[in-house]
């Protein structure tokens, strides 16, 4: 099968029934594991982007939340809530189809504090210096909630199984 040409059919039939044009195909041992189109306009959910659908229904058809041993194909290059997906999943590989540059005359997604093109640069930098109004409130209970999970998982700080760097 042409997983290519599958993301690429998805999203196309997602734009003639009303949706954006996003598609992700998720694929492991060479067949198709989970696949959606982006469902933002369908739902009135910003995170019902087609990354996040279709990690969420390959993560629960193999019962983890690690995607190694899976390729998965996306119609554009991810934005930063998607791409941080794909990395907390750890596929083997992600294709991209198109990337901004290709689809920004014919699609721009820019939003108040979120402008593709300027994007990463705003995440990298310091909190207190984002476009984002953000309050940093330091509680100690807080922080008790994590020393919690560590003593219920027996002293270790990682989770069990969780694929990490070499």
């Amino acid at each position: 099968m042409d997983f290519v040409q599958r993301t690429i059919d998805i999203a196309r039939r997602n734009v003639e029934e009303g949706g954006r044009p996003f598609a992700t195909v998720v694929v492991k041992d060479g067949k198709i594991l989970a696949e959606s189109p982006n469902k933002v306009a369908q739902t009135s959910d910003p995170t019902a982007h087609a990354e996040i659908l279709a990690i969420r229904d390959a993560c629960t058809r193999l019962g983890t939340e690690h995607l190694s041993g899976c390729t998965i194909y996306v119609l554009a290059h991810p934005c930063p809530m998607c791409l941080g997906s794909l990395y907390y999943c750890s596929p083997d590989e992600v294709v991209f189809l198109t990337q901004r540059d290709d689809y920004e005359p014919h699609y721009v997604d820019d939003r108040k504090y979120f402008e593709l093109g300027t994007f990463y640069g705003e995440f990298a930098k310091d909190w207190r210096e984002r476009r984002l109004p953000m309050r940093h409130e330091a509680r100690d209970a807080a922080v008790e909630v994590y020393r919690a999970w560590q003593r219920r998982n027996g002293g270790e700080r990682r989770v069990t199984g969780a694929p990490t760097a070499a």
